[in-house]
């Protein structure tokens, strides 16, 4: 489980809007309609549950998420942290649910819970079928008022919560962000992070979470929704069935349900916070008081942090980055329920002056007052929004979740009024806002390494009634449905075109129907030879990096308006042996796209200018990581396990190298690297959705059939090698979080007869919530909070790698070694339950059917099948030996190759006198 919230920029909404919900006249009992907006009708129950439909044929997934509308901002004094730690628990099970990891398994779903200020959510995306989906819906009912909240569950679970507690504390970044939240309030629970406070997870009676949770946990305080391949009338029947039967609850006493009536009173000055952590990056933020996420005045807030924010245009960037002052600088809003803020910040390097940016990034937003927006910036804005918007229409499952904020907020009718209000959105309103609460004293000033007496103060206004706001509202019409596509691999290549152009560029196309015209296109491009490629990874690294830093026809920003004018989303890289890219638009879109994305490939500017900016960022990353555990333990297992030559293509340098070789890198290096090694002769592209497949075939051979790299092209092997097993700790003083890495090698391909079973073997012992590692040391001992193993081999060489980690907290390190070998050496001599084993290996099938309902997963299938010139098949082939193993098979198959004696464990943290046994 995680938290999340929505973030200010509209263009992170994925939001879907399929069409009418076609359902019968009439409505199962106790079922009334509220509301219909482009393709999504809300319904409710007689004890007040509201629930939203949004049905789309033509993605074989649905997704169920049930949002309650209580989160950080309901907890009473010593209960900070209890909605989320909360949002834990309910995951342990029901009385007719027992096992709810287990069952999210078997049925394939992509679950997840998430707390935030307004709200908490839990959701599951699962193929589409009647028999899932009636125990999506049975499995949220039943924890709506049955879950156990039990001692022993918060015993072992809290220590887990913990841990994500301490994970955080790793993030300067992050802790300054909730000293300077907890600071610019006086009274709202907003100052307070959803995480919580360590003392109050530690502490809380299992007795306050229960009342909690039988307060807020009911049909009249949540709304559900529901979005996929599903038949409308079903799905009223299914909730009615499941849901209609909770009683609606006594709101009296305690049980009230109030509004939350702490107003915060306008800042009245200044406020300065200063941290002082182990860290490698200097860091300054300022934050803002701003308006409620649903005042008609935050379309143009959004806009306005859009403006300082975007890269390279933005106003931030150009005056702290560009000018070398700050290795990073970015600015983003909470839209709440109530007023919430405006964050600005920028990252220093240590050598670098962090006052003299600090100065700047002030100057830099309170110059809005003075210096209005243009009408590019705020065109840009719309553009950039808007454009996302459209893109995301085309996503169902997104909704599910993204509704949770909007209904946070109010009600979910918010999304398309906030669509509406920033098509209006002008410079002066922006400009407006900026007067309005830009002020020095409505702002409050944190420090990673005073105050103004001012007398204006900044009125912050109340959220406005939004029962009147969306009662008349009826939106536009709903966008067209696409196809009911069938996502299983002899469909998939029952549709596939494949061809060859003259230089060996390998393309496929799958054409379908989308919402919306969708489309999906990416492409790898494999360049050099081992020999040629020595020496070359640092500029091999930087030319495709300064890629999307513009052409000799394009700045760097005018590539940026160019995708959101095209509406389309993605970019391309690269690398010392191949250059990436993907992109997502739509059908009339994509010849354009693909024309601008020649010119990226074909034409970039490496301007000088640019590439000290790439430096001066990359130099900033480097050694942000330097002190951190994750960081370095990743490193040493990489350098442990690829015993290349310095100069190797292949080589992991350390951070000090990385960062002699950034220092000494040139401008002209990369250019060269780039004019010997692209082309297109090595490549291979995909095209998966509308389009027509004729025209863009012909585009493709004009744009790219004459494109051949100067220097040959071979893969460059891996090559397996025995690896002593190594026993390491690292040091990292000051980090509340430690991490673990442990592993192995195995001299394997994915064509290897015992692949499949170690595939499934490694999913039962490590893949998921339901696996035994995570039901050990998460579940029942609270020792970690992300705890996991994954096993992979590669189609040509036979270099594989068996791999588990975990992170805790530096005093419980042993324990977690411990519990990690106790559960594979079990594994290994006991092996699965029938149970067990017929469970996992069902909902390991099913979650590769659901990835697979994802056009961006089957166009990378396409253009790997093109490159290993190996039929889609070989997948099915694979699937259907997983569903003939036997448990016998599978762990006979993981006690051949994976040995408990070769492990290499590597663990980094701050381990001095606070290891215990």
């Amino acid at each position: 489980m995680s938290k999340t919230g929505r973030f200010a920029a509209v263009a992170g909404l994925v939001s879907a809007l399929a069409g009418p919900v076609a359902v019968e006249a009439q409505l199962p009992a106790g079922v009334t309609e509220v509301a219909s907006v482009e393709g999504i009708t809300e319904y409710r129950l007689e004890n007040g549950l509201r629930f939203l439909l949004f049905p789309d044929q033509s993605k074989q997934q649905i997704t169920v998420n049930i949002t309650y509308l209580v989160g950080s901002r309901h907890e009473g004094y010593g209960e900070t942290g209890m909605a989320h730690l909360l949002e834990h628990l309910v995951f342990k099970g029901t009385p007719d649910h027992p096992d709810i990891p287990k069952e999210l398994d078997e049925h394939g779903a992509f679950p997840n819970g998430t707390t935030w200020f307004d709200r908490t959510n839990y959701f599951e995306t699962f193929p589409a079928t009647d028999e899932n989906l009636e125990w999506a819906l049975d499995l949220e009912a039943d924890r709506m008022v049955n879950s156990f909240i039990a001692q022993e569950d918060l015993e072992s679970e809290m220590t887990v919560v913990r841990n994500e507690w301490e994970a955080g504390e790793n993030s300067p970044q992050g802790v300054l962000q909730k000293r300077v939240m907890s600071a610019a309030y006086d009274w709202h629970n907003y100052g307070n992070s959803t995480i919580g406070a360590r003392a109050d997870l530690e502490n809380v009676p299992i007795d306050r979470l229960q009342a909690f949770y039988r307060k807020y946990y009911q049909p009249d305080n949540a709304i559900l929704v529901v979005a996929g391949r599903f038949e409308p009338a079903r799905a009223l029947a299914l909730v009615a069935e499941k849901f209609g039967g909770i009683p609606r609850p006594e709101r009296a006493g305690a049980n009230q349900l109030f509004r939350t009536y702490t107003a915060e009173p306008a800042q009245d000055g200044e406020r300065t916070v200063t941290l002082r952590r182990v860290g490698d990056v200097q860091l300054v933020m300022a934050a803002y008081h701003m308006p409620p996420g649903s005042h008609e005045q935050f379309a143009a807030v959004d806009v306005m942090t859009h403006l300082l924010s975007t890269r390279p245009a933005g106003r931030l960037y150009k005056a702290l980055v560009e000018t070398g002052l700050a290795a990073g600088a970015f600015a983003f809003n909470y839209q709440l329920n109530e007023p919430g803020m405006l964050l600005t910040a920028a990252e220093v390097r240590e050598e670098d002056s962090l006052e003299m940016a600090a100065e700047t990034l002030l100057e830099t937003v309170q110059a809005l007052v003075d210096d209005p927006p243009t009408e590019e910036e705020v065109e840009r804005a719309r553009t950039d929004y808007l454009s996302s918007i459209e893109l995301a229409f085309n996503n169902p499952q997104g909704i599910a979740l993204q509704l949770s904020e909007w209904a946070s907020m109010g009600d979910w009718r918010l999304f398309f009024l906030h669509r509406d209000r920033l098509e209006r959105v002008t410079p002066e309103a922006v400009h407006q806002v900026a007067q309005a609460y830009l002020k020095p004293s409505n702002r409050t000033i944190g420090y990673f390494y005073p105050a103004e007496e001012t007398p204006a103060r900044a009125e912050i206004p109340a959220a406005p009634d939004v029962e009147a706001l969306v009662a008349s509202y009826t939106g536009r019409e709903a966008v067209a449905e696409g196809e009911a596509f069938d996502p299983t691999i002899e469909n998939i290549e029952a549709r596939t075109e494949r061809f060859e152009l003259p230089n060996g560029l390998k393309v496929a196309f799958l054409q379908k129907e989308n919402r919306g015209d969708a489309v999906n296109v990416g492409f790898a491009l494999r360049h050099g030879t081992e020999s040629a490629l020595m020496g070359q990874a640092t500029a091999a690294s930087l030319a495709g990096a300064m890629l999307m830093r513009g052409t000799t026809s394009r700045s760097r920003q005018e590539i940026s308006d160019e995708l959101d004018r095209l509406k389309a989303q993605g970019g391309i890289g690269g690398g010392v042996t191949s250059a990436n890219g993907s992109f997502t638009t739509v059908r009339e879109n994509l010849p354009a796209v693909l024309r601008l994305g020649a010119e990226i490939l074909r034409q970039p500017a490496f301007d000088a200018e640019e590439f000290e900016l790439l430096r001066e960022e990359r130099l900033a990353g480097i050694e942000s990581q330097m002190s951190e555990p994750q960081a370095l333990v990743i490193q040493a297992f990489q350098r442990h396990f690829g015993d290349y030559p310095a100069d190797h293509p292949r080589y992991s340098p350390t951070f000090e190298e990385q960062i002699e070789r950034l220092e000494a890198a040139t401008v002209d290096e990369a250019r060269a690297f780039w004019e010997g090694f692209y082309g297109a002769q090595g490549g291979t592209l995909s095209v998966v959705g509308d389009f027509d497949g004729a025209e863009i075939r012909a585009l493709i051979e004009e744009l790219f059939g004459d494109w051949t790299a100067n220097e040959a092209y071979a893969r460059v092997p891996i090559q397996y090698r025995e690896i002593e097993p190594l026993t390491l700790d690292i040091e990292t003083p000051d980090k509340a979080n430690a991490m673990m890495f442990a592993g192995l090698t195995i001299r394997m391909r994915d064509d290897h007869p015992d692949y499949p079973a170690l595939l499934l073997g490694n999913h039962i012992l490590g893949g998921g919530m339901n696996s035994r590692l995570f039901s050990r040391i998460r579940g029942e001992e609270g020792l970690s909070y992300g705890v996991g193993s994954n096993y992979g081999a590669p189609p040509i060489d036979d270099n594989a790698q068996f791999a588990a980690f975990a992170i805790f907290a530096p005093e419980n390190g042993d324990k977690v070694v411990a519990s990690f070998t106790d559960v594979l050496d079990a594994t290994l001599a006991d092996g699965f339950t029938e149970e067990e084993f017929e469970g996992s290996k069902r909902g390991y099938l099913d979650q590769a059917q659901n990835s697979r309902s994802n056009d961006a997963v089957i166009a990378n299938m396409l253009s790997n099948s093109l490159f290993l010139d190996r039929p889609l098949s070989f997948t099915s082939e694979q699937e259907a030996a997983i569903e003939a193993l036997t448990v016998d098979e599978v762990v006979a198959a993981m006690r051949r190759h994976i040995d408990p004696a070769k492990l290499t464990i590597i663990r980094g943290g701050d381990f001095a006198n606070k290891l215990v046994p």
